[in-house]
């Protein structure tokens, strides 16, 4: 059975004065999208938001782009930020459909279990009407948050390594088609193109329209298209990790929750002179 975790701008607008109510904004953009997410967010935010930084909330001991902290860093930045226990979570970005999705996976591998995504992001809510604020965001007094770290909804390298040996699990790829297929050069100095051997490739904007997941039947045919079983399990990975939470959410939908995301993704497994790289179509 199909699961949609959103609410609707009508929705959100309605309860947005709850008490358990937080709204996160969690705009992120890639360097060549020529955006700004926290002037952005300055400008226009739905009223009460909080921003939320992939890069502020994450490792900063690893070299690698906005991976997933310690839980007792993240129980840290979740207090600060205001958030605690019991709250419900609605999430989304500037975009409509792009870093929310990540955000709304790192809340549920924390342990947090009631959270959506705004339904159309930013833009819906402005298409419908409903106001802004803008500046900083309000101070919000420090709750109490306890991190319960799902360790099976992350995957390393040595995970995906071993499901594509044993075929365990299929590892579905996020990027575009010219980057998976080694045409385009990554963006991420010292990162070999192409992709692991054995993966498919589902290009995150293939599943999506107009800053929303498509309907059930063409997110299906997407997958289908793309040699992937939805009735055995997925690893999703993209770039960084922040699209492969694009194509879990689309799982999710279709009541095929994926294994895992690839926390590292591409640019973890493409540096690693050790790990076999593909080019050209699967």
């Amino acid at each position: 059975m199909a699961t949609k975790p959103f609410v609707t701008p009508d929705w959100l607008h309605q309860r947005l004065s709850a008490p358990d109510i937080v709204v996160l904004d969690a705009s992120w953009y890639l360097p060549a999208q020529g955006r700004d997410a926290e002037a952005e967010f300055r400008a226009a935010h739905v009223p009460g938001a909080i921003r939320f930084d992939i890069d502020a909330v994450s490792d900063e001991t690893s070299p690698l782009p906005h991976m997933l902290p310690r839980p007792e860093v993240f129980s840290s930045r979740m207090r600060a930020l205001g958030i605690g226990d019991g709250a419900q979570i609605i999430v989304y970005d500037g975009l409509g459909l792009f870093s929310a999705p990540r955000v709304w996976w790192m809340l549920r591998t924390f342990g947090v279990r009631d959270v959506a995504i705004l339904e159309g992001g930013l833009p819906a809510w402005i298409a419908a009407g409903y106001p802004t604020e803008d500046g900083e965001a309000r101070p919000r007094e420090r709750r109490h948050f306890t991190a319960r770290f799902d360790h099976g909804s992350v995957a390393d390298t040595g995970d995906v390594a071993r499901a594509l040996d044993r075929n365990a699990a299929q590892v579905v790829d996020a990027r575009s088609g010219p980057r998976f297929r080694g045409e385009e050069a990554e963006p991420r100095p010292g990162v070999r193109p192409g992709h692991m051997p054995g993966a498919r490739n589902v290009h995150y904007a293939a599943l999506q329209a107009n800053g929303r997941l498509k309907d059930e039947a063409s997110l299906r045919a997407a997958f289908a298209e793309a040699g992937v079983d939805l009735d055995r399990p997925v690893i999703t990975t993209c770039g960084s990790g922040v699209t492969a939470a694009i194509v879990s959410l689309a799982l999710e939908t279709l009541g095929r929750p994926p294994r895992a995301l690839y926390d590292g993704s591409w640019a973890d497994w493409g540096s690693d002179e050790s790990r076999p790289v593909a080019t050209g179509p699967v």
